[in-house]
């Protein structure tokens, strides 16, 4: 498995499976960088790293195919965003999810992520209500890791 940064031709399916909200991918795709998992040119995984401010990262998506789920793609996407951060001069690297999310705030945690913030509301506007595990999405779990 290969992990690349990519410019063009971006993987919006499974960008959408993490954000169902096509406008708000296009926004960070403009700010942020785009790398993929891929093995033999077949794209498995996705993230993208957008520099918020001076020493902070945020990791806007980050996903990985259904029929890959569970190989532990998501924690090596996960520790490729941490170094690349490091190498941008991050000191806090930034990820949010929703609070139905279990399976992600369980990953982001055991990748030494902690929870920092609930943003009450951040999916109430989304144009479909999003519904995972049978909880509605309507809050923002911001988590964050520190870069030593």
């Amino acid at each position: 498995m290969m992990i690349k940064q990519i410019t063009k031709a971006f993987p919006y399916a499974l960008l959408l499976e993490a954000d169902p909200f096509l406008a708000h991918i296009e926004h960070y795709l403009k700010e942020g960088y785009c790398y993929v998992a891929a093995e033999e040119e077949e794209v498995i995984g996705v993230y993208v790293l957008v520099i918020k401010e001076e020493k902070k990262v945020e990791i806007m998506n980050i996903a990985v195919r259904e029929d890959r789920r569970g190989e532990g793609i998501g924690k090596l996407l996960i520790h490729d965003a941490i170094n690349r951060s490091r190498d941008h001069g991050a000191r806090k690297v930034l990820i949010g999810t929703g609070n139905s999310s279990l399976d992600q705030l369980a990953l982001y945690q055991k990748c030494q992520f902690r929870i920092t913030e609930i943003i009450e509301g951040f999916f109430d506007h989304y144009p479909e209500p999003i519904i995972e595990n049978g909880i509605p999405c309507r809050d923002m779990i911001r988590l964050s890791y520190e870069i030593e």
